[in-house]
């Protein structure tokens, strides 16, 4: 399993309290750790490959684009 790296900033400090924040970070980690387990090992990093393989798709066509567009500058 991948490491989690600590974060360093604290999101809706001054706006919720540090006891809701606490709760809701509890809650999205007990989340996670149930997706875990409804999916087999090996799910999360294929899921993770697939996002990758998307997003170097979409790079792809942008990339084309803009190169179509520069050779339509006059």
């Amino acid at each position: 399993m991948a490491e989690t790296t600590e974060r360093h900033h604290k999101p809706f400090e001054g706006v919720f309290s540090e006891e809701a924040r606490t709760h809701a970070h509890a809650a999205r980690e007990e989340m996670r750790q149930s997706f875990e387990a409804m999916f087999p090992p090996g799910f999360a990093e294929h899921r993770r490959q697939a996002r990758r393989e998307m997003l170097l798709a979409f790079r792809s066509m942008i990339d084309e684009s803009l190169k179509r567009m520069e050779e339509k500058k006059p």
